[in-house]
Order: C-alpha cells, then sequence, then structure tokens
C-alpha cells in the first residue's frame, strides 16, 4: 500500500483512506440506480434490457476510471456518469429518435458514438497537456473561487433537490423551496398532502446527521462524516416504519445476479455509427463540441474545487499530477461508452471523502471497488435515505466556503467573476457553467477598464467558446 499510494508522504493511514472511500461511496451510490432510470426514462424507453445494461455500465465504468485515477494519479477522486451530463443524453436519444425514426435502443447505441469521441479526444488533450494548460488559463481568483462556488452547490443539492417527495397532490417537492420556503406549515402540509410527514422526516434527518457530523468533527473524529450519515440513515428508517412503511422494501424479492447478459446484447460495444451519421454533420459535430466543454469545465472545476479544499494545490493554485487525473477521467469516458453510459466524471461528492481524510488513490479505489461490488448487491445500496446523504453534501458544503477567505473581495476584477459563479453554480447545477460565466466576466471587465494585456490569449479562447454555448448551441 505505501509503495503504490505513499501513504506516510500523504500524511494518511489506510484506516482513514478505507473510510473515506466509504463515506464518497455513500455519498454517491445514489447515481447506480438513478443513472439507468435517466437514461431510460425509468425503464420506460429500451425495456428492462436496456435499464440493465445501462446499470452494469454504470458500476463498471465508474470503476474503472477510478482504478486509473487511483494508480495513475494516486488521487482521492471518485468518478461516475456525470449528473446534468446524463440528463442532456437522454434528451439527445429522444431527439435521434425523432430526427431518424430509429428505435430508442439504436438510438441510444448513435448515441454512444459522441461519448467515445468525447473521450477520445480528451484523452488526446490530457496526452498533449492541452487540458492542463487550459486549467492554468483560469485566473487565479477565478480559480480560488471555484471551491466555495461548489459548496453552495452542494448545499443546494442536498437542502434543495436530494430528498425530493412526491405524494398524490404531485411533486416534487423539495426541502428549501417548499418546507423552508415561503409556505407556511399549515399551507406545505395542505399543498403536499401525505407527503407532508416525509417532509418532516427528511428535515429531521439531514439536520440530525449534520449536528451529529459538525459534533463528531469538533472532537477531531475522522469518521465523523460516515457516522453522522449512520445516524442519519438510522433515524429515517425508524422514522419511516413509524409512518407506516417499509425503508428495507428494497431488499424484498431483489436479485443479486448481474444482468451481464442484458449488457452485452444492449450496451457493450454496441455503438451504432451509421445511425450516428444520419443526425447530419453539423448537428453531430455541435453535440460532440457541446458534451465537450460541458464535461471538460465541470471536471476541471471539480478536481480543482475539492483539491483546493483538501490543500493539494501549490500558490498558483495548480494540483501535482494534474495531468494524471485529467487523462483518468477521460479513460473513464471511453470506458463508459464502450460499456454504455453517458459521460463518466469527476464527482463532487469526492469532497465528502476527501473531508473524511482521504488524500491518495486508495480512497478512489475503495470506492470503485464498492461500485463494482453493488453489481452483485445493488439493493442494499438503495436503502441508503437520500435525506442522510444531504447531511454529508450540506457539511462539506459549508466547509469549502472557508475557500472565500482567500479571494480579494477589495478587487472588482477577482469579486464579480467570483460573485456571479457562487450564484450561477447551484442556479444551473453545472461547475461548467458557473466558470464559463466567470471567465467572461474578468475578460470583458478586464478589456473594458484597459487591462487587456492582462488576460492570457487562451483565456480569451475559452471565454469566446463559453459565449458561442450559451448563445448559439442548444
Amino acid at each position: 500500500m505505501e509503495k503504490f499510494f505513499k501513504l506516510k508522504e500523504n500524511g494518511t493511514t489506510v484506516r482513514t483512506e478505507l473510510l473515506a472511500g466509504l463515506t464518497t461511496f455513500m455519498t454517491m451510490a445514489y447515481i447506480i440506480a438513478l443513472n439507468p432510470n435517466l437514461l431510460t426514462n425509468f425503464g420506460a424507453d429500451g425495456g428492462p434490457a436496456l435499464w440493465n445494461g445501462v446499470f452494469m455500465a454504470t458500476c463498471i465504468a465508474s470503476a474503472f476510471g477510478m482504478l486509473f485515477m487511483a494508480f495513475l494519479a494516486n488521487k482521492p477522486f471518485a468518478l461516475a456518469p456525470g449528473m446534468g451530463l446524463n440528463s442532456f443524453f437522454a434528451v439527445v436519444v429522444t431527439n435521434i429518435v425523432g430526427l431518424t425514426g430509429m428505435s430508442y435502443v439504436e438510438s441510444f447505441q448513435s448515441a454512444l458514438v459522441i461519448i467515445l469521441i468525447e473521450g477520445i479526444v480528451f484523452i488526446l488533450l490530457s496526452i498533449l497537456n492541452i487540458r492542463e494548460k487550459i486549467v492554468e488559463a483560469i485566473p487565479l481568483g477565478v480559480r480560488l473561487g471555484i471551491s466555495p462556488a461548489i459548496g453552495i452547490m452542494l448545499m443546494n443539492i442536498g437542502l434543495g433537490s436530494n430528498a425530493g417527495v412526491y405524494s398524490e397532490t404531485g411533486g416534487p417537492f423539495f426541502v428549501m423551496r417548499d418546507f423552508f420556503g415561503a409556505l407556511t406549515p399549515s399551507v406545505a402540509q395542505t399543498s403536499m398532502g401525505s407527503g407532508y410527514s416525509t417532509m418532516v422526516l427528511n428535515v429531521v434527518t439531514m439536520f440530525v446527521g449534520l449536528f451529529v457530523i459538525v459534533i463528531l468533527a469538533k472532537k477531531g473524529i475522522r469518521a465523523a462524516v460516515l457516522l453522522g450519515m449512520l445516524v442519519a440513515s438510522i433515524v429515517n428508517w425508524a422514522g419511516q416504519f413509524v409512518l407506516g412503511g417499509n425503508p428495507f422494501a428494497a431488499l424484498e424479492g431483489a436479485s443479486f445476479v448481474p444482468p451481464f447478459a442484458d449488457m452485452m446484447s444492449t450496451t457493450f460495444f454496441k455503438f451504432s455509427f451509421s445511425g450516428f451519421l444520419e443526425v447530419g454533420w453539423f448537428t453531430a459535430i455541435t453535440l460532440v463540441v457541446t458534451f465537450c466543454m460541458i464535461d471538460m469545465f465541470d471536471t476541471i472545476g471539480t478536481l480543482v474545487g475539492t483539491a483546493s479544499r483538501a490543500g493539494m494545490v501549490d500558490k498558483e493554485g495548480n494540483m501535482p499530477n494534474m495531468k494524471e487525473a485529467l487523462l483518468s477521467d477521460a479513460i473513464g469516458t471511453v470506458a463508459g461508452a464502450c460499456t454504455g453510459t453517458s459521460t463518466v466524471t469527476t464527482f463532487v461528492e469526492s469532497a465528502s471523502g476527501v473531508e473524511a481524510g482521504g488524500r491518495t488513490g486508495l480512497t478512489a479505489l475503495t470506492t470503485g471497488a464498492l461500485f463494482l461490488a453493488c453489481m452483485f448487491i445493488a439493493p442494499i445500496a438503495a436503502i441508503i435515505p437520500a435525506a442522510a446523504t444531504s447531511s454529508a453534501l450540506i457539511y462539506v458544503g459549508v466547509l469549502m466556503l472557508m475557500g472565500l477567505k482567500n479571494v480579494d473581495f477589495d478587487d472588482l476584477d477577482q469579486m464579480v467573476p467570483v460573485t456571479l459563479m457562487l450564484i450561477a453554480m447551484p442556479i444551473s447545477s453545472s461547475i461548467g457553467h458557473g466558470i464559463g460565466l466567470a471567465l467572461i466576466s474578468y475578460t470583458v471587465i478586464k478589456v473594458f477598464s484597459g487591462k487587456a494585456k492582462d488576460v492570457s490569449a487562451l483565456t480569451y479562447v475559452i471565454s469566446a467558446l463559453f459565449l458561442v454555448k450559451f448563445f448559439l448551441v442548444v
């Protein structure tokens, strides 16, 4: 272990890394079932065989990417099919169905070609150090603001959208919007119907978990995040029993046999190049460029922001082994395309494992091993309450806000781009879009204040590309 991961050099131990890997897994295990749900419209499109194929691809491609992150980059970052990108992929598949008249499965296999091209492009850009140069082109002030912006985004996920409630009156209803929003308790109860009791349970769960984490962290307990999530889960399970539900229903009649046959028949190396070309060259190129831009800056933002929180960057905000980390991410995307899922990218939930003490690739390796195990034990992962994972996301988000102390808010050149990024990232639910808006505003301010020479040529190019992305690319 010491030889591969340099544990002593990074000030960590095997136990700490294993706990950190488990913590990261628990905060992102939702993707294992959610990704195939999103890509197949909850099984309605493509049938159960495609759902099973995407489920297997999610586990395998994520683990493959984390294997490279562990041994190539030796970083504690976890990878999986990215949220937002998977929803966009599903929309693209549906559009291909409409354009070509092909079945959903055939259109899905055509769209996988986009992911394959994206991954190959990123591998080349990473090997040639171009992606690393793009990271360096981001102004230091903006880089310093990425971590706090991600922190707000994490809190938004935790409090806003991670534990939605449905009922006979509709949904989803969310904690911040519908419980702590403008509604009074009496109005909220009427609006949510039978879902109100579940909403109250979710609120209690996430705050109990949050306070347990904070108290244990103040006592210096490294497993604070994991223990807090465990306590929150127990509270939620008990509450579900009281409300007449069964929190372990997912275990009843569940199959623990991995559906390899379904993956082989629907998604494994099932690229439809002829179907991809049927959408037209302009549309095909536009889709590839769009996926590339969103993925690139989501990944860069996650790596820079999480590494900053962990103290893995130098005074200039650069992370050692950035090239290897970016290459691992690109390899994960190619693995996703080959097995049958949308873009695999570095997950912002990695921050929870970093906060639990993860500093090396052993954390990523642990999380990857658990993803592989989920091919056999997926129903067990499904019983982790979303509200319990919210506790960890909120806590980590609060800690990442500490990075704001490094931003010079007396300097408008830094303050305005960072402030816009702090707002844009959680609202758009995209790290890449938040960075893009920050870079555009930074460039405009510099140019029209007579400091155009302070902006690097690459920053101009990136800002221009984001302008095209925002206004011309659907």
